[in-house]
Order: structure tokens, then C-alpha cells, then sequence
């Protein structure tokens, strides 16, 4: 069977198009945020009719019991939004996907922040949780577009060798998508920095860029 997903603050972009995602290739999944009924209104306005797994809402807490949590707030929110179920994310995977970005022109830029990248900000916080980070360049519109075909590496890191396996074989079955070891922890800070390079050539392109590395084979880990 597969492991049910929660994302916390899911009724955001990035959020609510990965769980409708993983919805539809039959994770059970919640949706949560601060206010419940604003979590359910939304997936009443979503296309349900292709989903294998099902999609709710609900609060944050209710998101975090399931047996895989995503952090999907802004950068700014996640520390917050972790602690406060931290109790409920013992021992469990949890994938950050946020980036510290902010606008300054024209352009994105990065952030570093004291720990370094907000998964590394995530872990100190809740040292008892396994953080992952990961899908940090996935195109949202992309993810929640189910007739959409997606081409992407997802780079996955963390210092849990165990949870980097099982979240690579989780992005593996989104069709398109590939996940790439990318080692500890640290590595979360040049990722999450990407997005901001990633964005501004999307800007000046007026398109959406996806990662994709040349040079490993099929299979090779």
C-alpha cells in the first residue's frame, strides 16, 4: 500500500500540485493549513475525477499524521508550521521544498539563512523529524496539470541515506521525473539557491525551465 502524504500549508501552489499529484497515482493525501475550512473549500474547487488515491483537506495537525509530511509554506512560514506539529513528525520523512527567495527588480535572489538552507533551518528545529529536501525546482503548474507531461530531475538530500532512497523512489513515480542522490543536508543550500536562477530565466524567457542532468545512467544510484 501506498504511504499516505500531508502537506502542510497545501492549499498553496506548489503544495496543492503535489498532492494532486500523488493523489492521482493513489497516495491517500491531506491537504492541511491553518484554517481547516479554507483547506476543504479549496479541494471542492479542484478536478477530482482523475484521482486514483483521494485528496481532503484539513488543518496542519491532521496533515501531519499522515506516514510522509511535506513542508510547502513560504520559507518564511516553515519554521513555525513544523514546530507546531513537531510531536506528530517523530521519526517520519519530511521533505522541505522551500526556497528563501526574494524579489529585489527584476530579479529573484537568494537567501542564506543562519543554519544555512531552510531544510538545514528545518533539522535543528525538529531534530527528531528525518528532513529531506527535495522538489525545490519542480514547476508547480506542471505538477498539478495531470495531463501534463513533466520532464525533470528532483534533486534529493538529506542526512538520513534511508530517507534520500525512499523519496527518490517516491519522485520515481511521478512519469517524467527522476530523483537524483544529491547527498547531505548541506547540499539543500546551492539547491535552494538555484530556484532563484532557475526563476529569473524563466522571467527573461517567459517560459518554465525544469532541471535535467546529462551524464547518469538509468539505474545508477
Amino acid at each position: 500500500m501506498k504511504p499516505s502524504i500531508g502537506v502542510l500549508g497545501g492549499t498553496g501552489p506548489a503544495g496543492s500540485s503535489l498532492g494532486l499529484r500523488y493523489a492521482s497515482l493513489g497516495h491517500n493525501v491531506t491537504l492541511g493549513s491553518r484554517d481547516p475550512e479554507r483547506a476543504k473549500e479549496f479541494v471542492n474547487t479542484l478536478d477530482l475525477s482523475a484521482l486514483t488515491g483521494t485528496l481532503v483537506g484539513g488543518d496542519n495537525l491532521s496533515a501531519a499524521q499522515s506516514e510522509i509530511v511535506v513542508v510547502a509554506t513560504p520559507w518564511d512560514g516553515a519554521e513555525a508550521t513544523l514546530t507546531s506539529v513537531a510531536q506528530q513528525v517523530q521519526g517520519k520523512i519530511v521533505i522541505s521544498m522551500a526556497n528563501a527567495l526574494y524579489k529585489h527588480g527584476r530579479n529573484m535572489h537568494a537567501l542564506t539563512l543562519p543554519r544555512g538552507s531552510v531544510a538545514q533551518h528545518l533539522a535543528s528545529c525538529v531534530p527528531g523529524a528525518r528532513i529531506v529536501g527535495a522538489f525545490h525546482h519542480a514547476p508547480a503548474k506542471e505538477l498539478g496539470d495531470l495531463g501534463s507531461s513533466l520532464h525533470s530531475d528532483i534533486l534529493v538530500c538529506s542526512d538520513d541515506s534511508d530517507a534520500i532512497a525512499s523519496v527518490i523512489e517516491l519522485v520515481n513515480e511521478i512519469p517524467g521525473c527522476r530523483g537524483i542522490n544529491a547527498g547531505n543536508i548541506s547540499a539543500a543550500l546551492a539547491i535552494e539557491a538555484m530556484t532563484a536562477v532557475l526563476i529569473n530565466v524563466n522571467i527573461r524567457y517567459k517560459t518554465r525551465t525544469s532541471l535535467s542532468l546529462s551524464g547518469i545512467e538509468a539505474g545508477n544510484k
